[in-house]
């Protein structure tokens, strides 16, 4: 040992005899056993029912990628090919779209995906997803849920009963803690104050586009990009209209139900991917039962929520949504009827007192400075205390609230 030590490191050291290679019973029996399981699983594979001649590739709903090469002996399939990105949008497992792209007069593009018929091959894909939209194509309307009239693509329940406001609808949790919806209403009416609101509020909030604002389905896409849920946001007749006019769509007591259905629909065009309407004025309009009923109606039927923003008593919107078995619900508080920032705070913390005590509150404001500054700052804190901040129809579509 002493010697060894002494040694330097890896000489004067006896060779270890190497030993011999050869087809020993062990490596014999292991190359048989391979050759046996190689045999047993061509086998299986004719026996499975493929036909003499199948195609040699096979086509997987995966994300867009390069033809990936199999090699080997195998009889499994040469390539595995992703289809195009255009069959990954149907929501109804139909595969393939005519894709149109169109630059509207504000310089947007707006792409156009057309369904187009099977002809029986190719994937088919079914979207188990009920609720929801995938984030990376939240801007995008999904055909199956439109309809095109002479009035523009108005929302409908999609082949499946899919229902735009679950298609639509921002995910969330689904914790039963304290929650909170906000919606931001006057969206599109002001260029500023539209883009103030989109780069700063979170995805949390719930946006409300006017229908008779500017560049709808524009700026509803650079808000579906950023996660908000969004609603369209209906012109109603106030109790002192015409002194006080909300828009050219406005919805009247004094006109035929044929002609407020048109103006209803004209307004809906404008815009997709909404989740439902919002009321905008219409304290006279919401207490007429008769004028309503077949605007209730005809939301209902094309799978629309409707959030009253509960400034007038008289409302017939929550009577006649339960005879309709629609999503229906009330603001608890405007939050900014008092334009300041203190104010609108004050306004804040009570919401989340009454969410405390009932499990969920909805409040509603404008988009003015004021109004978004102080939201943005409130929802950081409510956040950090545990509340949940939600799309308004993760509430409106609790069986409680049908």
């Amino acid at each position: 040992m002493g010697t060894d030590l002494r040694a330097p490191l890896g000489q004067d050291r006896q060779k270890k005899a190497r030993p011999r290679r050869g087809l020993s019973l062990e490596r014999l029996l292991a190359a048989i056993a391979v050759a046996g399981l190689l045999g047993v699983s061509f086998y299986l594979m004719r026996a499975s029912g493929l036909p003499d001649g199948a195609p040699s590739t096979v086509t997987l709903a995966v994300p867009p990628a390069a033809s990936v090469p199999v090699t080997g002996p195998s009889p499994v399939p040469d390539t595995v090919t992703a289809p195009p990105l255009s069959s990954l949008l149907r929501s109804g497992g139909q595969a393939g779209a005519d894709i149109k792209r169109s630059q509207l007069d504000d310089g947007s593009v707006v792409t156009t995906f057309s369904p187009r018929p099977r002809d029986g091959s190719g994937p088919l894909l079914i979207d188990a997803r009920q609720v929801g939209q995938d984030p990376r194509l939240a801007a995008m309307p999904n055909e199956d849920l439109l309809e095109e009239t002479a009035l523009g693509r108005l929302p409908v329940k999609g082949p499946d009963g899919l229902r735009p406001m679950d298609h639509y609808a921002r995910p969330w949790s689904g914790a039963r803690g304290t929650r909170i919806a906000i919606v931001i209403a006057g969206l599109g009416l002001s260029q500023t104050g539209t883009q103030q609101a989109i780069r700063q509020l979170p995805g949390t909030i719930t946006f409300a586009f006017a229908a008779s604002g500017n560049s709808l389905q524009r700026w509803m896409q650079e808000a579906r990009r950023n996660g908000h849920e969004i609603l369209l946001q209906i012109p109603m007749e106030p109790f002192d209209y015409p002194a006080n006019d909300p828009g050219p769509l406005t919805l009247a007591t004094d006109v035929s139900q044929t002609q407020n259905l048109k103006r209803l629909h004209e307004a809906m065009g404008r815009m997709t991917n909404y989740t439902g309407v919002v009321n905008f004025l219409g304290g006279r309009f919401l207490a007429d039962r008769e004028a309503l009923q077949p605007i209730m109606a005809d939301l209902s039927a094309r799978g629309l929520l409707f959030l009253d923003d509960g400034t007038s008593a008289q409302s017939k919107s929550g009577d006649l949504a339960k005879t309709l078995s629609q999503p229906q619900g009330f603001a608890d508080l405007t939050l900014d009827a008092t334009l300041s920032r203190q104010a609108i705070l004050e306004k804040l913390d009570t919401l989340e007192r009454i969410a405390q005590r009932r499990g969920s509150a909805i409040g509603i404001g404008s988009a003015f400075d004021e109004t978004v500054g102080a939201v943005g700052e409130w929802v950081k804190q409510a956040e950090s205390r545990g509340i949940e901040i939600i799309g308004v129809s993760a509430l409106l579509s609790e069986p409680a609230n049908q």
